[in-house]
């Protein structure tokens, strides 16, 4: 079979069709909140808005940060221009993260003019002296839990002592916060400290993705300052329209998010027991909505699912986990199921069976 130069999910992203099943990308299928488009006006913000975002929704993002205040927050589109921003105006030097990472880190750390640097995650997690000895060489670490594309979460323990230690050096964490709300196994703990930067977004925790409204917001002024000056000559402002909607959406009660989680939950249980069931090795996610198993000849397997079985998959190696596939199952139980029977022809047709 000739398999193309599969460099990036650029060729999957959007495809869809009546019998395609896309493991593909993490976009959830589950309805946004009712509140989020009550009182939306379409004529009524087709002005530039303010660089940094529109106060009210800066503010009432304030309330759920101890400490901050709106003037600490900048709204972005999506948490791909947080990332994108910070890593323009961080210092110039070495960025730690975990790898296996999302897929587009690497490549936008080093547009930013940061160099990469990874430390190798054990069953999914972050190893802390391997962590340590890498960390004392950086300017910034790169946190993301839960993780995309493992779905794990990391410690809290882990987390506390990455505080202190990036404190004591006075290095910058980013802390990737996309998932905070879909976590199965605890409370999200919020990272702290003086040189901290916390990314989100709307997109998972309200399936908000398409509107792209994420933000930045840290005690450290001059590292959102700076944003907001990059940010001035890039994208300008965040679309006015869709800050109405994320400012609606916080409106929404907690049974909300909570209906949602019980969903995630039974999607994972329930894809975790079907691909172990196929012989997979994979580990078991606390968050998120990602597995990552192990597949033999896996842009082989990537290529021909697609080809053969119509059914989308994203190559590991996209991020840096050259053995494994992730799958995403931000899709129905009753898609997942027909997803897993297709995967099972595929791998035995690749057995020869």
């Amino acid at each position: 079979m000739d398999i193309p130069n599969l460099t990036s999910p650029a060729q999957f992203i959007g495809k869809q069709s009546k019998d395609t099943i896309s493991f593909g990308s993490g976009q959830p299928d589950l309805p946004p909140p009712e509140e989020a488009f009550r009182g939306i006006s379409m004529r009524r913000d087709m002005r530039y808005g303010m660089i940094q975002g529109e106060e009210a929704l800066r503010e009432k993002l304030s309330r759920e940060y101890s400490g901050s205040t709106a003037q600490n927050f900048v709204i972005t589109n999506g948490a791909s221009e947080a990332l994108d921003l910070l890593f323009r105006v961080l210092p110039r030097g070495n960025l730690l993260l975990g790898k296996p990472y999302y897929y587009s880190y690497v490549p936008i750390i080093k547009a930013g003019g940061l160099n990469p640097v990874c430390t190798e995650l054990e069953e999914g997690r972050i190893n802390m002296e391997d962590f340590e000895s890498k960390v004392r060489e950086c300017k910034a670490v790169l946190i993301n839990s839960p993780s995309n594309p493992t779905g794990r979460v990391e410690n809290i323990k882990t987390l506390k002592e990455i505080e202190k230690i990036t404190h004591d050096l006075g290095v910058y964490v980013i802390s990737d916060e996309v998932y905070k709300d879909l976590i199965y196994e605890r409370e999200n703990y919020i990272i702290k400290g003086e040189h901290v930067i916390t990314v989100n977004s709307f997109s998972k925790t309200y399936c908000l993705c398409g509107l792209r409204v994420g933000y930045l917001w840290s005690p450290d002024k001059s590292i959102v300052d700076n944003c907001i000056e990059m940010k001035t000559h890039t994208s300008m402002n965040t679309c006015l329209l869709a800050q109405d909607v994320a400012l609606n959406t916080m409106d929404t009660p907690k049974s909300y998010v909570a209906n949602q989680l019980k969903i995630w939950k039974e999607r994972r249980d329930f894809i975790y027991k079907e691909l172990l069931g196929l012989g997979l090795d994979l580990w078991k996610p606390e968050g998120a909505f990602y597995v990552l198993p192990k597949i033999n000849k896996p842009r082989e397997f990537v290529w021909r699912l697609y080809k053969q079985y119509n059914t989308i998959s994203y190559l590991g190696e996209w991020f840096g986990a050259p053995d494994r596939v992730r799958f995403s199952y931000a899709l129905s139980v009753n898609q997942i199921e027909e997803g897993i029977g297709r995967i099972k022809k595929c791998l035995d047709g690749m057995n020869g069976k």
